[in-house]
């Protein structure tokens, strides 16, 4: 995990979004490049906020039964 500085900001590379997700780094391309998930772009590479990933964790929660 990276720590950006100055800004509070926890920062995850795609692979570590994938291994927190339990799916492909692929999968977590998708979902940047759809929107779904929030990113910020650095040069050729994407970097995930810790809270972008809560976010989407908790709009993709569902009732089941």
């Amino acid at each position: 995990m990276t720590q950006a500085t100055g800004a509070g900001l926890d920062l995850l590379t795609v692979a570590e979004v994938a291994t927190l997700l339990r799916v492909s780094k692929m999968s977590v391309y998708r979902l940047i490049h759809s929107g779904e998930l929030e990113a910020v772009r650095f040069g050729r590479s994407f970097r995930v906020p810790n809270s972008a990933v809560d976010a989407y964790l908790r709009q993709s929660y569902f009732q089941a039964g």
